[in-house]
């Protein structure tokens, strides 16, 4: 056997052993739903996002129903500065008026849903795209925000116009994917009481249907390495006490706070794990699913 034929028997070995090292794990979760919040750069790379097509294609292959809520945050402030459209953040939040929405949904619901779904489809899967005013999925509520005048310390209502925070997901329409080969990819926009579009934080949205669809797993795919500990390193597994008490000293900080909450609701609601997950790294929710490594924080009930 020549030098050229012994590299390429070590790289057969090696694959082999990897894909025999994940089968106990592709059997334990074969049958689960799990739900992926797709964002940050993994979605604006366009080889990761070709790279999150083939994975998601390949968890369905194996037995396991996956639900893909995604966000698009950069894509709508790109698409209001071209329109000229002015927007603001408070809280973290979008102030979102008729005008705004609009290009939200258009955004959301056409442009990135298409292209994930299309992207799915071309990695030789089947998805279907849906927000969640298809068949009132969610119904949601305004989102309401106080805030304290540093100068005052009165406290007054924040009006965010129509940003809306989930209030039911009806999980029929969820159901009608899990014996199917079809991979429901889904943009966060609610409908309202009076039938009025909202527009929802994705992390938020994918909590709320992960509780609803009574999923396994739930994955917030970001642009951090996961939840920093005291020493500046990333905490691989916490408790959701331990990250509650986290949370309330200080050391869960910033963004990440919203995060780790969606996660602690969907707990509370039944999923049995919820990660945040480094989404930049190639294969991340493969790697968090099918081998003994990570690469983000777990957060478990206990």
């Amino acid at each position: 056997m020549t030098e050229e034929s012994n590299d390429y028997a070590e790289t057969w070995v090696a694959e082999a052993r990897v894909l025999s090292e994940a089968l106990p794990y592709m059997r334990r979760h074969a049958g689960s739903t799990i739900v992926v919040k797709y964002g940050g750069h993994s979605m604006g790379d366009p080889d990761l996002s070709r790279l999150f097509a083939r994975d998601i294609v390949l968890l369905r292959q194996v037995g396991i129903n996956p639900i893909v809520v995604h966000g698009g945050g950069p894509q709508i402030g790109a698409m209001l500065e071209r329109l000229g459209v002015q927007s603001e953040f408070v809280d973290g939040h979008r102030v979102t008026d008729e005008v705004t929405v609009e290009v939200v949904e258009m955004v959301l619901s056409g442009t990135i849903n298409k292209q994930i779904v299309s992207n799915i489809n071309e990695a030789g899967g089947r998805a279907a795209g849906l927000s969640g005013k298809d068949s009132r999925l969610i119904q949601a509520d305004k989102l309401t925000r106080t805030t304290r005048d540093p100068e005052s310390n009165i406290e007054k209502v924040l009006d965010l116009g129509l940003v809306g925070e989930p209030r039911q997901v009806d999980p029929h329409i969820l159901s009608c994917f899990d014996n199917s080969d079809i991979t429901p990819v889904i943009a966060p926009i609610g409908v309202g009481p009076k039938g009025e579009t909202l527009n929802i934080n994705a992390d938020t949205a994918a909590g709320a249907i992960a509780s609803a669809a009574a999923a396994a797993r739930l994955y917030i795919l970001t642009d951090v390495v996961g939840v920093l500990g005291k020493d500046g390193k990333v905490v691989p597994e916490i408790t959701a006490a331990e990250a509650q008490a986290a949370i309330e000293a200080g050391t869960i900080e910033g963004g990440m706070i919203p995060k780790v909450e969606t996660c602690l609701k969907a707990l509370n609601a039944g999923v049995e794990a919820a990660t945040i997950i480094d989404g930049r790294v190639p294969h991340a929710i493969l790697i968090e699913l099918f081998t003994r490594g990570g690469v983000g924080t777990q957060i478990i009930k206990a």
